[in-house]
């Protein structure tokens, strides 16, 4: 009897065991379904999400913000293309370079500027070009570097400059003139065409015009109000005081100048009227009266 019993109570036990193992087995078969419909469904969000990121960004390709204006190079308007710091260069002058530049039917963010940078540098004055894109709305901002202007050049003293050298000896012509008064230049008295033709200088020549002036100013304590060049085998400098005889620019023109402290405080202290205070003798300097 305690057999059957026993036999009875373990039947059970594997009957319960059965049972549970089926449900655990329906259950992680419901949650394998659920997962399986759990991806589809992911799927298909996915599917119509690209879809509609797709249409999206077509629409926004396509917005009219991304195009620059057909007449961004016809007519001047700062809001489509704006010219920055330039101020020897009008911006009327820059606008007219850019005049036969066709807009091309495309986003701003695929357009070429090279065309742009590479006609803008055509103009003397301009040293470097860099351009910016941007979008919303669609346009472009030209930033100029100019060249710095070291000597203007002027017939005669009381006439206004007719050219003028950059520092690194680029010669540019009056429609770039007046300059503005920021720039300090070097007065320079030239009829560029007797001896040494002004067309013909270059960037050493402008260096050392430049040095010239310097030492003057060092050694007289004054600014060079000009410098004559119509004679080229007998240059004039003024200052405030007296005008200084330099003669010719040879070797030892530096040593000249360097005498000036010398005599100088002779110059102030005279009630004479002084023609010129000539340096142009290698070991001699005298002042010429003015008769």
């Amino acid at each position: 009897m305690d057999d059957i019993k026993n036999n009875q109570e373990y039947s059970e036990e594997e009957d319960i065991l059965e049972a549970k193992k089926v449900k655990k087995i329906q259950r992680e078969r419901q949650i394998r379904k659920g997962r399986m419909w759990q991806e589809r469904i992911r799927g298909i969000f996915r599917f119509f999400a690209s879809i509609g990121i797709i249409i999206l960004l077509v629409f926004l390709a396509d917005l009219p913000q991304w195009y620059l204006a057909k007449s961004s190079f016809k007519i001047y308007n700062p809001d489509n293309v704006a010219i920055v710091g330039n101020k020897i260069v009008p911006t009327a002058k820059i606008f007219k370079t850019l005049y036969d530049i066709e807009v091309p039917n495309i986003p701003i963010y695929l357009f070429r500027t090279g065309e742009i940078r590479a006609k803008i540098r055509e103009l003397s004055p301009i040293d470097e070009v860099y351009i910016r894109r941007y979008a919303f709305p669609a346009r472009l901002d030209i930033i100029v570097r100019e060249k710095i202007p070291s000597v203007v050049i002027a017939p005669d003293e009381k006439v206004k400059p007719v050219a003028f050298f950059t520092k690194d000896g680029t010669l540019v012509g009056r429609e770039y003139l007046p300059l503005p008064a920021e720039y300090k230049t070097i007065k320079l008295l030239s009829y560029g065409n007797k001896g040494d033709d002004y067309h013909n200088w270059n960037k050493e020549k402008i260096q050392k015009i430049e040095k010239i002036v310097r030492y003057i100013e060092t050694y007289s304590k004054e600014p060079v109000l000009y410098l004559d060049f119509r004679n080229p085998n007998d240059i004039y400098a003024e200052i405030k005081t007296v005008k200084i005889r330099l003669g010719k620019l040879d070797d030892t023109v530096f040593e000249r100048i360097e005498r000036i402290p010398s005599i100088l405080p002779q110059v102030k202290l005279m009630d004479t009227k002084i023609k010129y205070l000539d340096l142009s003798w290698e070991k001699v300097n005298y002042l010429k009266l003015d008769e």
